[in-house]
């Protein structure tokens, strides 16, 4: 019949596309988590998001004492392009060299970023905002800044306790919600590492994929809209705001940053320049000058978590 000769004939032009979408990755990602992708970041690189979950993710490890070429054979490691040290060998972490000495953490190699993007902290008052467990705290005190550790969960804020005394680092944990929270005096500077779907990390944690809803996409970017306005508070004029979190969604991403800009004129991008970064690929840059590394970056060296970071100015009146 002619009906039937027009859905042998519709099967056949979408043929290739349907056997594209057959890919056992692109079957393991759920419809409205590939079709945000493919919108942010086209259809190809969507695929290649997909095909880097299907990988095994690799211990990577921030050093925050001595000669990061020092390590790579004691902990059988390579050496990234921007200082993070790689191990693809199955080990309990607590066995292995420096741990228990506090010479490093575990932190993946995207995530250790967002923090550097502060530049020289030595000496200065930096608010980490949602520390827990610690990872970016421990990094700004190594780098010498005065810094007050603020997360709302009391039973998570014991991590970054103990993260801290296995470095012998110190600084100032308060508990409190950040979005009502503000400090004596205002800082030089804040890291908003914001609570997001995590859908950069589905690679560590594939739960992920399974778990999120686009609800908790929206109902998440009005939390971040919450602690960004929070931080434009906390912070003096002159002073600079690194808003992170390891989202792929652009809606928790760069839209957050704009509808932020034009709702608060008295803060300016301030472009990252990859120079600034040792290392970094100059794909991680966005043409607004924000950090966003995706799963399938460096796939020479075993990829990196997906991460979205904007460093701001607040500008003096």
């Amino acid at each position: 019949s002619r009906g039937l000769g027009d859905v042998y004939k519709r099967q056949a032009e979408a043929g290739p596309e349907l056997l594209e979408d057959q890919n056992a990755a692109r079957l393991n990602t759920p419809e409205w988590l590939w079709q945000s992708w493919r919108k942010s970041y086209g259809k190809e690189t969507a695929l290649a998001i997909a095909e880097a979950h299907q990988l095994e993710p690799p211990l990577d490890i921030s050093l925050l004492k001595g000669d990061p070429t020092d390590w790579p054979e004691k902990l059988e490691a390579m050496l990234l392009p921007t200082g993070s040290l790689r191990r693809t060998i199955s080990a309990a972490v607590p066995d292995l060299a420096g741990f228990a000495d506090g010479v490093w953490q575990v932190q993946d190699a995207a995530a250790a970023l967002p923090a550097r993007m502060l530049g020289d902290v030595s000496g200065k008052r930096v608010i980490d905002l949602c520390a827990a467990p610690g990872g970016k705290t421990s990094q700004l005190v190594s780098a010498g800044a005065n810094v007050i550790a603020v997360d709302a969960g009391a039973e998570r804020m014991p991590r970054v306790h103990e993260n801290l005394k296995r470095l012998g680092l110190q600084a100032e944990t308060i508990v409190a919600d950040a979005t009502e929270w503000r400090p004596e005096t205002p800082v030089d500077a804040i890291l908003l590492d914001a609570p997001c779907s995590s859908t950069g990390t589905i690679r560590r944690r594939p739960d992920v994929l399974w778990s999120k809803r686009p609800r908790d996409v929206t109902s998440l970017a009005e939390i971040q809209a919450e602690l960004l306005r929070a931080a434009a508070d906390m912070l003096k004029p002159g002073g600079m705001l690194v808003y992170a979190c390891c989202s792929l969604e652009a809606e928790e991403g760069p839209d957050q940053i704009v509808a932020f800009l034009e709702a608060c004129p008295e803060f300016a991008r301030a472009p990252l320049a990859s120079s600034e970064i040792a290392g970094l690929p100059e794909s991680a840059i966005t043409a607004d000058g924000d950090l966003r590394t995706l799963p399938n970056m460096w796939p020479e060296h075993g990829g990196m978590d997906g991460f979205y970071a904007a460093r701001l100015i607040k500008q003096i009146q």
